[in-house]
This record gives C-alpha cells, structure tokens and sequence, in this order.
C-alpha cells in the first residue's frame, strides 16, 4: 500500500503544482526538487502529527506492546510508510480525484513551504563550486543510535580539504546540513 500511495502522492502533488507554476521558467529540475521536498519523509511526518496518526497507531496497538510502539511511531520512515499506505488506501476506496483533493489539503503547508524555502544547500553548493572547476565530497563519519532512531555525522571536503560537518537523522539530511554548513563557510571567506 506505501508504494501504491506514495506514487499517488507524487501524482497528487505534481497534478497541484504543473499548473500553477511556468515549467518553463523554473525548469523540470527545479519542480521536481520542490515536488521532492513537499513530499519528503519529513513532510510526511509533518501530516502523520497533524492528522493524529501517531495517537491512532498508539490506540490501536495492541496491549503489552508498549516501547516498540513508542520507537515506531517516532520513526520519520515508519511514518512516511504509514501515511502513504493510507493514501494508496484512499486512492483504492475513492479513486484518484478525491484522494488527490485530499492529500494536496494535507499537504499544503509543506507544499507551500517548498515553494517558498526550497532546502536544497547541496544543489546550491555545487553550483557555486563549479565556477571554479571545484567538487565537493560527502563522507559519513559517524553514525549513533539504534537502527531505528539514527543520527548520521558527514563530512564535506572541497578539493580534498575538509570545511564543515552536519548531522541528520538520514544520511541525505546530514549532506544537507553539511552543505548548508560549507556554504556558511564558504560566504565568511
């Protein structure tokens, strides 16, 4: 159901956004990073808290089960799943158009924020480098936490010198807070 929902979701989003932006101003690149970035895990995560999926998953667990439930329903992937399947659902039981309503209503905020703040330092940070002919290197070098609540350390080098770290709870989001914390650097020269 998660993989049902989440092409739904894709769809849904992208069906809501084509129309209102001039692809050929922002370019199939761009749209699709702000497509990326409204439908995220955070995002997902974001609508799972807003809707009340955490306290449902919790009240419907069965009893004794206790701690894992708590680590699950804490889990961004976990919840991405959850959210998504229960789009794929909707989708099966309703069909495209009223899903799709549904999930840009859901959604919106992060719609909204993506258009407005589109995170995308790595992107940025490269663009800014190949002017001159540099690249940048990401390499974890750390990671902490059980499977399930994980928190990755990354390293970014600049022409195999090493400018700034981040940390994330995946490993795309501790390049991006790197790349964000590079960019700092970066300006401050």
């Amino acid at each position: 159901m998660a993989f049902l929902g989440d092409s739904v979701l894709a769809l849904s989003v992208t069906t809501h956004l084509y129309p209102r932006l001039a692809a050929d101003r922002f370019g199939a690149g761009r749209l699709t990073k702000i497509r990326a970035q409204a439908v995220s895990g955070r995002s997902c995560r974001a609508v799972a808290e807003r809707i009340e999926v955490v306290e449902r998953l919790r009240a419907a667990a069965p009893q004794g089960v206790g701690t894992p439930v708590e680590a699950l329903v804490q889990t961004e992937r976990v919840l991405a799943s959850v959210v998504e399947a229960i789009i794929g659902a909707c989708y099966l039981e309703w069909g495209f158009e009223e899903t799709s309503a549904a999930v840009v209503d859901a959604f919106a905020p992060e719609i909204d924020a993506a258009l407005e703040h589109p995170v995308d330092f790595k992107s940025q940070l490269q663009e800014r480098l190949a002017r001159d002919a540099e690249v940048v290197v990401y390499e974890v070098v750390g990671e902490e936490g059980p499977p399930h609540d994980r928190t990755f350390e990354v390293v970014a080098s600049v022409s195999g010198e090493q400018v700034a770290r981040g940390a994330g709870r995946s490993k795309k989001d501790a390049e991006q807070a790197a790349a964000r914390a590079t960019l700092d650097v970066l300006e401050a020269e």
